[in-house]
């Protein structure tokens, strides 16, 4: 007799970047496709990114000392329904404030969510089903 183990459970796959589009004045455009062209970046995005993370870089411990002001947290957070059930039980409500990305898990229902957030701050992306940001839209900042 053979016994199977089951396999462990898994996560879902979180993204790893947002899309976002910007508007150029021709002038720049041309000026990033001459770069591009003369081998100092891969493509047009190569050199968005590596202006966008010189910016951070260049504001890096203001950017740390309001992150530490506004309390936030930084990177990815994920809410699921059992992390809200437990919520709910205590008697408490969240206050969501991230830097990042904030998934609230498609198990969540729009009561849950209601019942159980006070309110939700995201700098970055805030992933939820269209039920659940309908929801909480009075507490979106």
């Amino acid at each position: 007799m053979q016994i199977q183990t089951p396999l462990p459970a898994t996560r879902p796959k979180l993204p790893e970047a947002e899309k976002i589009t910007i508007n150029l004045g021709y002038v720049d455009l041309g000026q990033v496709d001459l770069l591009v062209a003369e081998g100092f970046y891969s493509n047009r995005t190569d050199f968005i990114r590596t202006a966008i993370r010189n910016q951070l870089t260049a504001h890096g411990e203001a950017l740390k000392q309001v992150v530490a002001r506004k309390m936030l947290v930084l990177g990815l957070q994920q809410f699921s329904a059992a992390d809200l059930e437990a919520v709910r039980r205590a008697g408490e409500k969240l206050e969501i404030r991230v830097l990042g990305l904030a998934t609230i898990s498609a198990d969540v229902t729009p009561e849950l969510a209601l019942e159980t957030i006070g309110s939700v701050t995201v700098l970055g992306a805030l992933h939820a089903s269209a039920a659940v940001k309908a929801a909480l839209a009075d507490r979106l900042r």
